[in-house]
């Protein structure tokens, strides 16, 4: 069965609204969009692309696919891993509001959306991916389909902003399977599911 597997990019209090750019999300209000800029390097970078070639499928919000839409059909180079493989490969939106979408290989989800995302964790080859879609996560969390986080952890707060772990999100334990940390003091967390959390008492 192919992972679920959600990528993140997080501030340290777990924000992960418009790490991008100024303009990629600026629901609420949000004015500290593009706050990963300064923590930029070359392993990050390609921690990301190996992520990213390692996809078998993609699954994205609306607003996430319209970013992607707008820019990655643009880069040509068949050079570039991430253009590669998100131009080529099948992309699955889940959305609201859109009733169509023209990005090569993407499918809208219709009906359901739980019961679609069970259907593609079911299908045979490589993992279906996520990236940003935050609102999308929040489903997924609160109705346990992630099977392995990816997460990028970067060394400041924001206090405010959309977070990764919402109201909703489920009891879990989990296992550190890969941890890197970059020049810049950002952390690459990727975590796998470990069953249901055990409790004790400290000291006893």
């Amino acid at each position: 069965m192919p992972k679920l597997i959600v990528n993140a990019f997080l501030t340290l209090d777990g924000v992960m609204q418009a790490p991008g750019g100024p303009d990629e999300d600026r629901e609420s209000g949000f004015e500290h969009g593009g706050w990963q800029f300064p923590y930029a390097d070359e392993m990050l970078g390609k921690l990301v692309s190996d992520g990213i070639a390692d996809a078998g499928a993609f699954l994205l919000g609306r607003k996430t696919y319209e970013i992607f839409a707008g820019h990655w059909p643009k880069i040509t180079d068949p050079n570039d891993p991430i253009a590669t493989a998100l131009n080529a490969r099948p992309k699955y939106v889940a959305s609201r509001t859109l009733d169509r979408v023209s990005w090569n290989n993407s499918r809208l989800i219709q009906g359901d959306l739980v019961a679609e995302v069970q259907k593609l964790r079911e299908q045979p080859g490589t993992g279906v991916h996520t990236w940003g879609s935050a609102n999308l996560l929040q489903t997924l969390l609160k109705n346990d389909l992630v099977d392995e986080l990816r997460t990028w952890v970067h060394p400041v707060l924001l206090g405010t902003g959309k977070r990764l772990f919402g109201e909703g999100t489920r009891p879990a334990a989990l296992a550190l399977v890969e941890s890197v940390t970059s020049g810049k003091g950002s952390v690459y967390l990727r975590y796998q599911r470990a069953g249901k959390p055990t409790y004790g008492t400290m000291g006893a």
